[in-house]
């Protein structure tokens, strides 16, 4: 198993670097086909306009300033995927919603590398969208910590459930290569029949059939599950972590898991979620 098609968001200059960088080692580890995306914000201002003023249309020439932006990151995304040494690779400007469109470029892709969120570290409504509807696992880089190297050390978060396996087996790729990844399991008696008779070994014993070299952790915590993570994390050095995405949307108002929305607020290292 490997990534074949990673699509990496590549519009927003303050964060583009990391992304990029960490989607381009993961193209080269693969051998795979790096997609570089920019949402333009045109959909969103002919709409915004057409709103404003009953019977007024945006023409093409009102949206070239927002199109001339994102193709001048695009530009320099493949400068950059080329200086990375990307054999593969590709530009996409999105001019449509940018969480539907998002969705629909992961049904083709293998992986999608997106940004934490703005300069504050906010997560963004579109990442949590795409994380909770694209059907795809999404490598989240965090806004405010330059990285270097990831996936040498992988935190993995277990605690029985269908996401946290989802999570695990897209990780797989990165795992396998990884020296040894550290399976955390916290409170793991208190929920009945998340786990064999030993919190943590079948996953264990799953992953070392897989290959990746393993070890179990078990904790106890009254802390909230998301905070224990980015502790243990830091703890033993992590430069990834591993997680199931927890969340629900209705009438396009997110509502995530405490887990969850802990994580991305205040995360430091990489995050590979899936829903």
């Amino acid at each position: 198993m490997s990534y074949k098609t990673i699509l990496v968001q590549a519009d927003l200059p303050d964060t583009v670097a990391n992304g990029v960088r960490l989607a381009s080692q993961l193209a080269n580890d693969n051998e795979a086909h790096l997609v570089g995306f920019a949402l333009s914000g045109a959909d969103q201002a002919i709409a915004q306009c057409n709103a404003a003023v009953a019977g007024m249309v945006a023409l093409p020439t009102d949206m070239s300033a927002l199109t001339e932006k994102a193709d001048a990151l695009l530009a320099g995304f493949a400068k950059q995927a080329q200086g990375n040494g990307v054999s593969s690779f590709e530009t996409r400007r999105i001019d449509d919603t940018p969480d539907y469109a998002i969705v629909m470029q992961a049904r083709y892709a293998d992986l999608l590398v997106m940004p934490q969120g703005d300069a504050s570290g906010t997560p963004s409504a579109v990442l949590q969208y795409v994380m909770l509807h694209g059907g795809k696992p999404v490598l989240i880089v965090p806004t405010d910590t330059k990285v270097e190297q990831f996936g040498k050390a992988p935190l993995l978060a277990w605690d029985g459930g269908q996401q946290a396996a989802r999570a695990i087996n897209a990780a797989l790729p990165l795992l396998k290569r990884a020296g040894k990844a550290t399976l955390a399991v916290f409170n793991g008696t208190e929920h009945y029949a998340a786990h064999g008779q030993q919190p943590g070994a079948d996953m264990a014993t799953y992953l070392a059939r897989q290959g990746v070299q393993v070890e179990v952790v078990q904790k106890t915590t009254k802390q909230p599950i998301g905070t224990a993570l980015l502790e243990l994390a830091a703890e033993l050095k992590a430069d990834l972590l591993v997680m199931g995405g927890y969340g629900h949307s209705r009438l396009r108002e997110i509502a995530l898991g405490g887990a969850t929305r802990d994580v991305l607020k205040h995360m430091n290292l990489p995050v590979l979620m899936t829903h």
